[in-house]
């Protein structure tokens, strides 16, 4: 007999945060405190893998401006046999005032593609995660194709992280610049990147006008998950034997700022980070060092604003 569960720490707008801890396992009780250290077996690459022990899962999120939604939207899942799970990300592409000519905000269109990711990802275990990600952008463009313009460069859209694994492999997905993290069983911690966006000039962003022109979902320029299914062939992704992957994390882009923004470390030092202090830690440290840059006067130098959307999931396999 299996017991399964979640362990989640979040934080929505001006809600308390919460924390619900949850241990997968099989045959005894879990653990207290945090899980630190898997102690499963380490097969080798291309063996099979039984989840015997606890699995830690664990999640927070936090809006940029209390006053605002939070456009990231993030879900896990596993499956009712107790092999394997889902992890997905997505980080909403804020418009410009009054762009977009949709009826539907952001916050519902990452609420319908992560809803079909999660659902199509954990049921359909046939299908690619680019065919996932292909018919998920296809199901909710249909949700608002009659009322909406989809054909507008700013038509509601977001990043995506999309894992999933069993005991032969993990599968993955990243479209755009959120971030996946993957760690070997001997601690070597791999980033799992889209940079095309850090390769477009910085001439090509210095307007919305001229981004949306010339690179947003264009060959050459960056690609976000939209209303058009064939940019899931774009999409990174990839495949690692379940034996080579002791843990993964995904965040966007309002989390990754602990590496990419403030240089607090490697992904393997954040990697680290969210295993000891989980992702609320990791958020709440981005947020500390956002609040010093305003204190010091450099958020305009670094001409971004002070505080994202942001959000963190950590899995212990």
């Amino acid at each position: 007999m299996c017991e399964a569960g979640w362990n989640f720490r979040a934080a929505f707008g001006r809600m308390p945060a919460h924390s619900f801890r949850r241990a997968f396992f099989q045959g005894r009780e879990p653990r207290s405190g945090p899980v630190v250290q898997a102690n499963w077996p380490l097969w080798g690459p291309g063996e099979g893998v039984v989840q015997t022990g606890a699995m830690r899962i664990e999640l927070a999120t936090a809006p940029g401006d209390p006053a605002r939604p939070n456009e990231d939207w993030a879900a896990t899942a596993l499956p009712a046999a107790g092999r394997g799970g889902v992890l997905v990300v997505l980080d909403g592409v804020t418009p410009p005032p009054g762009n977009g000519d949709c009826v539907h905000d952001v916050p519902w269109y990452t609420a319908r593609l992560g809803g079909a990711l999660t659902e199509l990802s954990g049921s359909r275990r046939d299908m690619p995660l680019t065919e996932i990600l292909a018919e998920s952008i296809r199901r909710t463009a249909d949700a608002h194709r009659g009322t909406c313009d989809l054909s507008h460069p700013r038509t509601p859209q977001a990043t995506v992280v999309l894992a999933r694994w069993d005991e032969e492999a993990v599968e993955h997905l990243v479209l755009s610049d959120s971030a996946l993290l993957l760690e070997s069983p001997d601690g070597v911690v791999r980033a799992v990147l889209d940079d095309r966006l850090d390769r477009v000039p910085r001439s090509v962003l210095v307007s919305d006008d001229v981004a949306d022109a010339v690179a947003r979902n264009r060959e050459g320029g960056f690609f976000t998950a939209a209303a058009d299914p064939s940019v899931a062939e774009v999409a990174v992704s990839g495949r690692t034997p379940r034996g080579a992957v002791r843990s993964l994390a995904a965040l966007t882009d309002g989390a990754t700022r602990w590496v990419e923004m403030f240089r607090e470390g490697d992904w393997g030092g954040c990697l680290a980070l969210l295993a000891k202090a989980g992702p609320q830690g990791v958020i709440d440290r981005v947020r500390e060092l956002e609040r010093a840059d305003v204190d010091a006067g450099r958020t305009f130098l670094r001409g971004s604003k002070t505080h994202d959307d942001a959000t963190a999931v950590y899995v212990e396999l």
